[in-house]
C-alpha cells in the first residue's frame, strides 16, 4: 500500500483482536490485547508501550461488552466496534500529545471508519476459518 493510503489502512491488529476476544472470551483477553499491542510497538518502531496501553483498553472494554456485541446485528457490530477502536485512537493520540510528538492529521482518523466498513465482511472471513478449524 502506497504511503499516501497509510491513513485509510485498516486497523487489522485491532479488528484481529476483537474480534478473537468476542470469539474465544475465555481463552483471549486483555492480556493478550496488551501483548498485540506491545508486538505492534515493536515491529513499527513506535514509543514503547503507546499500543500496548491503548490495545489493553481496548480489549477491556471489548470483553466488557463482548456478550451484548454479539447479539447485536452487523452494522449495529460494526458501530460498536468503530466507537472501541475510536477510543483506542484517542488513547494512542493523548500519548502521542503527553510525548511531544506531532499531532496526526485529521486523516488519522479515517482509519477507524475503514475498519468499521470492512468489519462485517472481516468477521464473516475469520468466523469461517474458526468453523472450518473448529476452534471454538
Amino acid at each position: 500500500m502506497p504511503d499516501g493510503a497509510a491513513d485509510y489502512r485498516p486497523q487489522w491488529v485491532a479488528l484481529t483482536v476483537i474480534f478473537w476476544i468476542t470469539t474465544l472470551p475465555n481463552r483471549i483477553g486483555v492480556f493478550w490485547a496488551f501483548f498485540a499491542g506491545l508486538m505492534l510497538d515493536v515491529v513499527t518502531g513506535s514509543l514503547l508501550g503507546r499500543h500496548a496501553l491503548s490495545f489493553s483498553v481496548m480489549g477491556y472494554l471489548t470483553v466488557e461488552l463482548e456478550q451484548r456485541i454479539a447479539l447485536f446485528r452487523a452494522w449495529q457490530q460494526a458501530v460498536s466496534i468503530w466507537l472501541i477502536l475510536t477510543v483506542e485512537r484517542l488513547l494512542s493520540l493523548w500519548v502521542l500529545s503527553a510525548t511531544n510528538q506531532p499531532t496526526p492529521a485529521l486523516s488519522y482518523w479515517t482509519a477507524t471508519f475503514v475498519s468499521m466498513l470492512l468489519w462485517p465482511w472481516f468477521a464473516i472471513v475469520l468466523r469461517g476459518i474458526v468453523r472450518r478449524l473448529d476452534l471454538t
